[in-house]
């Protein structure tokens, strides 16, 4: 067992672990490190615990001290400057005209190093972009291209839900997401429920999955033949995950039929695996498959 703390760089972003040292750390303490990126200013989220070495990443880097306010002085006056990086990282873009959309400008805490977040449909050449800054902020410049996903987190904003988005407040890192989810939690196919602000599926569908498919296990699918606990035969016409209820289009003796609702536990069946119906059009089709983002690593944070 090593013993270390939690540190974050960014609001929601990743817990990276630093070897506390002789140092007297709490949480929401700011320490300064040493990253990958160079010295960096973070806020202490996870106080000293003790985890398994093979979780830590080699070589543990020791906290360099503990934030002073002339620390903090200086991390404010960075924020300042990268409002004016921001601007000026603008306008050099579009007097390259480059086809990409600028979202966050980002100094190091030693100004060794300007970072700039952007968004494109394709590759960008911005070499010539890139000597321009150079030459304007007399530092090392590095432009990186992220996904919608980071853009939102870094943005932020409310969703359907009207509360904060999960991936700015808390969700430190994203998990895929697929159809299968919204099929497995009986929610709407159409496009234009299940996507979030970002355009890409809701990272919410993936909370309650675990949940819904052990209560599905216990349930026929919709159009599955069942025996009734009278000992009728009837398919299942709908069907209700959190209550447990199946609603059975059952034959009667006079050949006449009836909706009648049972528990899941009452009633006899064979799962069969078939494919659901989805009654959209081709192009909310298209759309649906461009939910789902197979590259989930996020880009922020590398450090």
């Amino acid at each position: 067992m090593i013993e270390v703390i939690g540190v974050r760089f960014r609001p929601a972003g990743k817990i990276y672990f630093f070897d506390p040292g002789k140092f007297n750390i709490h949480v929401n303490d700011n320490v300064i490190v040493e990253t990958a990126r160079g010295i960096e200013f973070g806020l202490v989220v996870t106080g000293k615990i003790e985890v398994e070495e093979e979780k830590v990443m080699q070589p543990l880097k020791p906290v360099i001290r503990v934030a002073t306010k002339e620390d903090k002085r200086k991390e404010e006056r960075n924020k300042e400057k990268e409002k004016e990086a921001f601007r000026i990282c603008l306008e050099k873009i579009r007097s390259h005209k480059l086809e990409m959309k600028l979202i966050e400008a980002e100094y190091t805490f030693d100004n060794n190093k300007v970072l700039f977040y952007f968004t494109a449909d394709g590759r960008i050449d911005f070499r010539e972009l890139v000597k321009d800054l150079a030459s304007v902020f007399r530092t090392r410049i590095e432009l990186r291209q992220i996904g919608v996903r980071d853009e939102t987190k870094i943005r932020g904003g409310i969703g359907i839900c009207g509360r904060a988005l999960c991936c700015h407040t808390y969700l430190s890192e994203f998990s895929p997401v697929s159809i299968k989810m919204a099929k497995e939690q009986n929610l709407s196919l159409n496009p234009t429920k299940i996507s979030g602000v970002c355009g890409r599926l809701m990272c919410c569908l993936a909370n309650e999955e675990k949940a819904y498919e052990e209560l599905n296990r216990k349930l026929p699918s919709v159009g599955d033949r069942v025996t009734t606990p009278e000992g009728l035969k009837g398919d299942v016409q709908s069907i209700n995950i959190l209550r447990q209820l199946v609603k059975v289009v059952v034959v009667l003796d006079d050949d006449e039929k009836e909706i009648r609702e049972y528990k899941g536990s009452e009633l006899k069946f064979k799962k069969e695996h078939k494919k659901k119906g989805m009654n959209l059009s081709k192009d909310e089709m298209k759309q649906l498959k461009n939910l789902e983002e197979k590259n989930v690593e996020s880009k922020l944070d590398d450090e």
